[in-house]
């Protein structure tokens, strides 16, 4: 009989709900609520319509439905039309869709390392 690894939970911090302070994660985390506050995430995350960061972002791979005030670092960046953000960008790979709202500046390389992707 094999053994399984336990399944990781994904985070969601709901809307309504406001965290100050940083956040960690090695997990998939939804935040649908407002991060006041640096998040480091190692899978990935998704940033709710209602959601809303004031901070910057560290995390393999993101999809940003609602708002992000700060430096985004990840693999992969995707704005989706609900979607506003305000900062610096550092990615390998962008998608932003008709109606998202960008300001800021785009800084694009092949292949950024989980090193620099963390990297503070």
């Amino acid at each position: 009989m094999a053994i399984q690894k336990p399944t990781s939970t994904p985070t969601l911090i709901s809307k309504g709900c406001i965290v100050e302070g940083r956040i960690e994660s090695d997990v998939f985390v939804r935040i649908d609520g407002h991060i006041k506050g640096d998040v480091f995430i190692g899978e990935g995350l998704i940033v709710g319509e209602n959601g809303l960061i004031e901070g910057n972002v560290h995390t393999r791979e993101i999809v940003i439905f609602g708002t992000v005030n700060g430096t985004v670092k990840a693999d992969s960046i995707a704005i989706k039309s609900s979607g506003k953000v305000l900062g610096e960008l550092h990615t390998n790979s962008l998608q932003v869709e008709k109606g998202a709202i960008y300001v800021g500046s785009v800084i694009m390389k092949n292949n950024y390392t989980k090193k620099e992707i963390f990297a503070v």
